[in-house]
């Protein structure tokens, strides 16, 4: 109660003094009691978090470019310059990711190896890619979209010599890139090339037009100079020619696994995968330096154990607890408010009061619950003056009885009652680590123990399971009667630990602990005194 009542509270407080992007958030469901609470002051409650650890998501590169596979390798290589980009994800026409087109595979395609060389004459598109890649205008023939394997051959040599070439070659498969030598021209048509290219828009003989027409070879005309012209067809080549494969990631990636993959990679861009197989975005190596987004202020607890999952991988600004210090450590100054009061909302209210900033009513009836949930409506040795005073404030600005409202809260739904076991180990549970042994401590609070013995057993069995899946020294459990003021205790773990607890005991695993409700200032310097006892005891092989 006190922790969902004061992360409400102070997001709040955030938001009235002009950070809208600061929210509440919860690790865990909330109970029946918080329910009532929430309805009671009409205040919703916080955003589930799980996990805050790092995620692709948070520096991906949303709607990252990509080219489609049937696109030409010239208009990829005008994105990834125009871009400055080291790669493109590849995808089909449903924006699914078939690979990745890297800047390595177009330099070795623009550049072969000397061995390779010849091959690079060969390009599989279709004539009207190829015309579109350096801005050839058809001057006779009709231009074909259909894709073919086509010999890129340049005439620059005697027509005897051209002649004794074209024999070696399929001339339907044949473009010839020529100047203004119309010997070299006609030779072509003759031989019946698939097309011919003049350069350097250079002028074509009308003879040499219709000699092309009478025998269906296709002359073009090209803006450029033959090895311009010849470079920029070579562009032609359709993506999935040189789709290689990939390392992809979805959103959800924590980033540390993408890191260390991506660390182990040759490739420097990352397709984001979503559903389907769909492109959502791309990832580089770069965007691994960047700022993560979120950042956390922890209320009702300090230390890393107790925390959401992810919370040591992410900035901790703030902290506001009331709780032992438990060795928490940041690397920059933080604002640690740690203050010695009955609860967290307590601090909270504290923290109005020094903004100057009047609390809301709504969440004035969220702060009574907190302090009343926390000091179990100012009875529990926790409590302060100050507790009280501010208690009484709330109540003032809500026109709300505490002693009602405690009522109202203690009476709604029995933990023991309302909830599996294995539930109520975990609804109010912190875990600690004191001389290198780990242990957890759950609270839950009835108005009396009626329906504990029909539960104690099923309840230790929960607890034993607990304490293994966790691997801790020990787990406890403290059953709080809060009209009485007594507690029932249940602890499994260590039989060196069991031993030093000098409760009086029920049976095995329950002691009987009257006049103790505070797990914080009563039960855990007791619990930290045993485990002393056991570390300092000697040890026999």
């Amino acid at each position: 109660m006190d922790s969902i009542c004061s992360a409400l509270a102070y997001a709040r407080l955030k938001q009235l003094m002009g950070m809208p992007d600061v929210i509440a958030a919860r690790a865990g469901n909330t109970n029946a009691r918080i329910d009532y609470v929430l309805d009671r002051f009409g205040v919703e409650a916080p955003v589930f978090m799980s996990d805050v650890s790092p995620k692709v998501s948070d520096v991906m590169q949303r709607n990252g470019v990509s080219v489609r596979s049937d696109s030409a390798v010239y208009d990829a290589i005008q994105l990834i310059d125009e871009k400055q980009l080291r790669g493109l994800p590849v995808v089909d026409e449903n924006r699914r990711c078939v690979g990745l087109l890297s800047t390595f595979k177009l330099n070795r395609h623009l550049f072969p190896p000397r061995e390779e060389a010849s091959k690079a004459r060969i390009v599989t598109a279709s004539l009207a890619s190829i015309v579109e890649t350096f801005a050839g205008l058809v001057v006779t023939g009709k231009i074909s979209a259909e894709t073919g394997d086509y010999l890129l051959m340049i005439g620059a040599m005697s027509q005897e010599t051209f002649s004794r070439r074209l024999e070696g070659h399929v001339t339907k498969q044949t473009v010839l890139f020529v100047g203004n030598r119309e010997n070299i021209q006609m030779c072509a048509i003759q031989a019946k090339v698939r097309a011919i290219v003049v350069t350097g828009g250079l002028d074509i003989p009308e003879h040499v037009q219709q000699a092309a027409r009478k025998t269906g070879v296709l002359i073009i005309s090209s803006p450029h100079d033959t090895a311009t012209t010849v470079l920029l067809a070579r562009g032609a080549v359709r993506v999935e020619r040189m789709v290689e494969p990939f390392t992809s990631f979805t959103p959800d990636t924590p980033l540390e696994m993408a890191r260390e993959r991506a660390a182990d990679s040759p490739s420097y861009v990352f397709p984001v995968i979503g559903e389907d197989g769909v492109l959502i975005g791309v990832l580089s190596k770069s965007d691994f330096i960047k700022a993560i987004p979120r950042r956390l202020i922890l209320v009702d607890h300090n230390e890393i154990s107790q925390a959401v999952s992810g919370a040591d991988k992410v900035p901790i600004l703030e902290i506001l607890d009331h709780h032992r210090i438990g060795g928490f450590a940041s690397e920059t100054p933080i604002h640690f408010w740690n203050n010695p009061v009955g609860s967290t909302s307590t601090i909270v209210c504290l923290c109005y009061e020094q903004a100057g900033v009047s609390v809301p009513p709504d969440v004035a009836g969220l702060l009574m619950a907190g302090i009343i949930a926390d000091t179990l409506n100012l009875s529990s040795p926790t409590t302060t003056p100050v507790d009280k005073r501010l208690l009484s404030d709330l109540a003032e600005i809500t026109q709300v009885d505490p002693v009602e409202l405690a009522k109202q809260i203690f009476s709604v739904g029995s933990p023991l009652l309302t909830m599996s076991p294995d539930k109520v180990i975990k609804t109010d549970c912190k875990e600690y680590e004191e001389g290198g042994r780990r242990f957890s401590v759950s609270q839950i609070e009835e108005l009396n123990f009626s329906h504990f013995e029909e539960k104690q057993t099923s309840l230790i069995e929960a607890l034993e399971r607990y304490q293994r899946k966790r691997d801790l020294f020990f787990a406890a459990l403290l059953v709080t009667d809060i009209n009485t003021q007594n507690s029932l205790l249940l602890v499994c773990g260590a039989a060196e630990f069991l031993s030093r607890i000098t409760f009086p005991s029920q049976k095995p695993h329950i002691w009987e602990l009257d006049g103790v409700v505070s797990r914080k200032k009563q039960l855990l310097p007791y619990l930290l005194n045993c485990l002393s006892m056991v570390s300092a005891a000697p040890s026999s092989d």
